[in-house]
């Protein structure tokens, strides 16, 4: 079948674009299995494997859909999308929506399914092979933090809190900086804190094979999390919050939850009770580009042959706001 996938980023991704990323990954394994892909993503994107349309700002986005597609990919919700005539289905990647959704929308883990009050949802997967091989059985010396850090529910103080109260552990910080402004002119002043900025490639892929775990405490319902997987699949056990994903990703296999930075202070400390190598294969052979690619097939064929993914239109379930004590508790 011919695809079109449309996202409002841009393709291929260097640096933080999760979405991108991951949509990047699922087009070329939808190639590899034999489909016809084609994305409609933001001027100067570029592929080797699939066509590339890019999107006209000044014009409606359901106006830019080919005729010769069999089915639409959207991964942001579009104006006027009850009027598109082709099939279509829509993959929700975050928390903002508030209001109903649409009756074919997808999220991206149970849990996140679940909060809308849906049983519709595709993990995310990626194509391992454009990574860097693990060296599980090289020395590791610090742990690391990776996400966004200028968004507070990502929780990076949290993140260095619980490695001050480990005895000598020290964090590389993956996606902030020591000084930030966005955070309220926030500097860090630990020296057992080091921060990259935003990293991509090599840099990225070196620093999280040198790392002993991810510790994420994250203080939202995370919806997936693809610092965990990245993570995981470079042998790094996750010491996170139990909210969103994390108790159905992180396993007792890969890693440790809590809500209590003492509690997790501890675990990071026996990190190597965690097998490197089972974290490695979890992450490799659960999340990867294929799975992803078998599971949104079936999406697609269940909305070709007429139905509706979901039952009723998803909308958002109230739900309290994640808390977690850090140190000052």
């Amino acid at each position: 079948m011919h695809i079109l996938i449309v996202n409002k980023g841009s393709i291929p991704v260097t640096l933080y674009g999760g979405t991108e990323r991951v949509i990047w990954s699922l087009g070329k394994e939808l190639n590899n299995l034999g489909h016809k892909v084609t994305f409609l993503v933001k001027k100067g994107s570029y592929c080797n494997f699939a066509d590339v349309i890019h999107i006209d700002e000044e014009k409606d986005i359901l106006s830019q859909i080919p005729d010769n597609i069999d089915i639409v990919h959207f991964n942001f919700t579009p104006k006027n999308l009850e009027t598109l005539t082709k099939p279509y289905v829509l993959t929700i990647h975050g928390n903002g929506n508030k209001k109903d959704l649409d009756s074919n929308a997808i999220f991206v883990s149970e849990n996140h399914a679940e909060r809308y009050n849906s049983e519709s949802f595709v993990h995310n997967g990626l194509d391992w092979s454009e990574y860097k091989k693990p060296t599980l059985k090289t020395p590791k010396n610090y742990f690391h933090f990776l996400g966004k850090a200028a968004w507070r529910v990502k929780n990076v103080q949290g993140a260095i809190n619980t490695i001050k109260k480990t005895k000598k552990e020290k964090l590389k910080v993956l996606g902030g900086v020591r000084f930030n402004v966005n955070m309220g002119m926030r500097f860090t002043f630990t020296p057992r804190a080091s921060f990259y900025g935003m990293v991509g490639g090599e840099k990225k892929f070196d620093i999280l094979n040198e790392s002993r775990g991810l510790v994420f405490p994250v203080k939202w319902h995370e919806p997936f999390g693809l610092a965990i997987t990245e993570s995981l699949y470079y042998g790094c056990p996750v010491f996170g919050t139990p909210y969103g994903s994390l108790s159905e990703i992180v396993t007792k296999d890969v890693g440790f939850l809590s809500n209590n930075a003492s509690e997790l202070a501890l675990a990071v400390e026996k990190y190597s009770e965690f097998s490197k190598q089972r974290c490695h294969e979890y992450a490799q052979d659960v999340f990867n580009a294929k799975v992803m690619a078998l599971a949104y097939l079936k999406k697609y064929e269940t909305v070709l042959n007429g139905s509706k993914l979901n039952k009723n239109k998803p909308k958002l379930i109230e739900q309290n706001s994640p808390k977690f004590l850090d140190w000052s508790d």
